[in-house]
């Protein structure tokens, strides 16, 4: 009986993922929490949010995604660049994790690379999904979050 009534409930759209709406707030939540981080709120760190995840982006039938932009500097202390884009992936790690809430994907493969880096990470639970390129020059991070296409 109860396997026939989670059957019913998944059938039904009751275990569905999140709304538009939710996974919206979210967004426009982390961009509040960049601009709060103490490292980004520096003005030394530039700090630029150009979307603000408060616009329908159209996916095509029906559906819709909201993204979230941003760029930001990180002051170069170690002349190598290597070592730079370690402690501008690691800060960024950081603030992804702690201040934003995402999980991290891992890819070691790019260890030392000296073009830059790039860091993906998502919020699963909110069908949102985040990729930030770590470069050596100015802005040192350029980040783009973006939710699922979803249903108003």
């Amino acid at each position: 009986m109860a396997v026939s009534l989670v059957l019913t409930m998944t059938a039904s759209g009751c275990a569905s993922g999140p709304s538009l709406k939710e996974a919206a707030a979210e967004l426009q939540k982390d961009a509040q929490r960049l601009e709060g981080d103490k490292l980004l709120k520096n003005p030394l760190s530039k700090l630029h949010i150009f979307e603000r995840a408060d616009k329908d982006i159209s996916c095509g039938n029906g559906k819709f995604k909201r993204a979230l932009q941003a760029t930001a500097d990180y002051t170069r202390k170690d002349p190598d660049v290597d070592s730079h884009l370690d402690q501008a992936q690691r800060v960024m790690e950081n603030t992804l994790i702690q201040a934003l809430g995402y999980t991290l994907e891992h890819d070691l493969g790019q260890l030392d690379k000296t073009d830059g880096r790039l860091i993906r990470g998502a919020k699963k639970d909110l069908g949102i999904v985040v990729a930030v390129n770590v470069l050596p020059g100015s802005p040192a991070w350029r980040l783009r979050a973006e939710t699922e296409c979803l249903s108003r």
